[in-house]
């Protein structure tokens, strides 16, 4: 039940390590581009794959003086290499290794958080159906509207998290595009057939054009679909909080054995987890503004975005990693207090029930304003007096004119609001 994070599976795509060893990857499948169209000696790539070394401090001593890390990371793997290391980064430019490799990064990371969504998909669909008639109050402006299940609301959710579903699987596509077309992006130094090649061999697409860089809208594409998706998590999570105030109590995060809620007051229990997904959300969507004031570079390139994507890409992953990871965990374990949700929808002493009394009205024969008023009179006075709002409503000649006390208790029966829950779900789960 304890909710402690331990994968390093997102971590790991994101150290200096991995980084230098794409960038590699991506100057072999260059080589052996080359190579393809016969303008370096055969064998040139196997060469290096077999010999090429690299060390993330070496290259970070070699950059004091350089001041450009990807001639350091050349450099340092040259160092390693023969004669064939004058082949290394021929013809190309800094950015086709860069943002080639970056979208390598992208691509496992996505498929990762693709993965999440899958798992949390699941939790939700496992829950909607085991609370599927558990009856609770539905709430609009957080006032008592009409009675819902607790099931339906996380159809509700799995349905928008399908959708993340989706609009993650087409920003995938969408940074998976490599790019080897030299210094302003005209091929003037490297023929299309060498990116075509390389693409090919790194399991990406070549970018139809490009300016010195992939340009980024791309990234924001990524960056802001990861914000929606945060976006929903904060949604649920908000109404998770909501559920387990003291004064609701419908549903909690599981208190595990030995867990602390205060270090003053020893009675608490708090929403911790889905908060801290409050807070985690509110990183990823400003990153994601940081994204979009990235596709305005100056001409075919300047380096302005350079500096903040080295934080905005991996802290927005690996927290969308955890949000998930998390999120999964507190609604997998998420403690619903049945008997609460029915306490609640009877806190308003039958007002939620006006909407049904006053259709029933109309269908009567009564006109719609003056069946509203009729019922809304009543509905004030229970309001402002804390009197049951059925008892008044059989005392009122306007009601009861029309409606029999057989009648009107009929109309204050909460499952009929749950009457067509199966055809719902049928929609939402693909029945």
């Amino acid at each position: 039940m304890i909710d402690r994070y331990t994968r390093d599976e997102m971590g790991s795509i994101w150290t200096e390590e991995a980084k230098f060893k794409r960038w590699l990857e991506v100057e072999i499948a260059v080589c052996e581009g080359w190579e393809s169209i016969g303008k370096i000696p055969k064998g040139t790539a196997e060469k290096i794959r077999k010999k090429a070394k690299f060390d993330v401090k070496r290259i970070g001593e070699i950059e004091k003086t350089t001041r450009h890390d990807v001639v350091a990371f050349l450099e340092n793997v040259r160092e390693s290499l023969g004669e064939e290391g004058d082949y290394l980064h021929f013809g190309i430019t800094s950015s086709d290794t860069i943002d080639t490799a970056m979208a390598l990064a992208l691509k496992s990371s996505s498929e990762i958080l693709i993965k999440d969504l899958s798992e949390t998909l699941e939790t939700l669909k496992r829950r909607a159906y085991e609370f599927k008639e558990t009856l609770m109050i539905g709430r609009s402006h957080g006032v008592h509207g009409e009675p819902i299940s607790f099931g339906f609301i996380l159809a509700l959710w799995y349905a928008e998290m399908k959708r993340n579903l989706k609009r993650l699987e087409e920003a995938k596509e969408a940074i998976s595009y490599g790019k080897i077309s030299g210094s302003m992006g005209t091929f003037a130094n490297v023929p299309l057939e060498v990116e075509v090649f390389a693409c090919r061999r790194l399991g990406l697409k070549p970018a139809p054009i490009s300016s010195q860089i992939i340009q980024r809208d791309r990234y924001a594409h990524y960056l802001t679909t990861l914000a929606i998706i945060a976006a929903t998590v904060e949604k649920i999570a908000t109404q998770i909080r909501h559920y387990q105030r003291t004064e609701v109590r419908e549903a909690e995060e599981f208190f595990h054995k030995g867990q602390k809620g205060s270090s003053s007051m020893p009675h608490k229990r708090n929403p911790v987890l889905s908060e801290n997904l409050c807070g985690l959300a509110r990183l990823i969507r400003a990153n994601s503004l940081v994204a979009l004031e990235n596709v305005a570079l100056w001409h075919e390139r300047d380096i302005s975005h350079s500096s903040n994507e080295r934080v905005i890409l991996p802290d927005s992953n690996i927290a969308l990693d955890f949000m998930l990871y998390r999120l999964n965990n507190v609604l997998k374990h998420l403690v619903v207090y049945k008997d609460n949700m029915l306490r609640n929808i009877n806190l308003t002493r039958g007002l939620i029930y006006s909407q049904r009394v006053m259709l029933r009205l109309v269908e009567k024969g009564v006109e719609k304003l003056k069946a509203y008023e009729c019922v809304q009179r009543n509905a004030m006075e229970s309001w402002e007096k804390e009197l049951d709002f059925k008892e008044l409503l059989k005392r009122d000649p306007c009601i009861t004119e029309f409606l029999t006390l057989d009648e009107l208790d009929e109309l204050f029966d909460p499952k009929y609001y749950i009457r067509r829950i199966d055809d719902i779900f049928n929609r939402v789960f693909d029945r």
